[in-house]
């Protein structure tokens, strides 16, 4: 038996963590006066809550779902289409397709409200980096839309 240090994360802090070994990966985060679970229902919504969030999808369909792991076809306002391939769990996404990456997160703040993290876009393949131009204004933007969706 070891004593090994056992690392609790919290799905902002394993965001944080994975989108550090992403080269050009830019999260932006915001504190929203509203609970985990109200953000959660906006954000994992893929079909209508994410698509309002998400300044470039005009339209996503959930392809297949197995547990955590989630297929989704995404349609951007652009005609662009995707097939975006990760994990969903309560709190916590992390998406890729082969030019895209998509990754989001919420948390319980210690003084109240919910901390959302999110990182983002388009990805050079075959390698783990993202083309930063312009990732900081659409992160910004879906935030304040997420925030218009709450109310807050």
């Amino acid at each position: 038996m070891t004593n090994w240090p056992v690392a609790e994360l919290n799905s902002v802090q394993r965001l944080r963590a994975l989108a550090a070994g992403v080269s050009g990966a830019i999260v932006l985060e915001r504190v929203v006066d509203a609970g985990v679970d109200d953000v959660w229902a906006i954000l994992a919504d893929f079909e209508h809550g994410f698509t309002m969030v998400q300044p470039d999808m005009r339209s996503v369909e959930i392809e297949a779902r197995d547990g955590d792991s989630v297929t989704l076809v995404a349609r951007s306002h652009y005609g662009m289409r995707a097939r975006l391939r990760g994990i969903a769990r309560p709190g916590y996404c992390w998406l890729q397709s082969r030019f895209l990456v998509i990754a989001m997160a919420a948390a319980p703040e210690p003084g109240g409200g919910t901390r959302v993290a999110l990182t983002g876009g388009v990805r050079v393949p075959g390698r783990a980096a993202i083309v930063p131009v312009g990732v900081r204004r659409e992160l910004r933007v879906s935030l304040d839309r997420l925030e218009g969706l709450l109310g807050t």
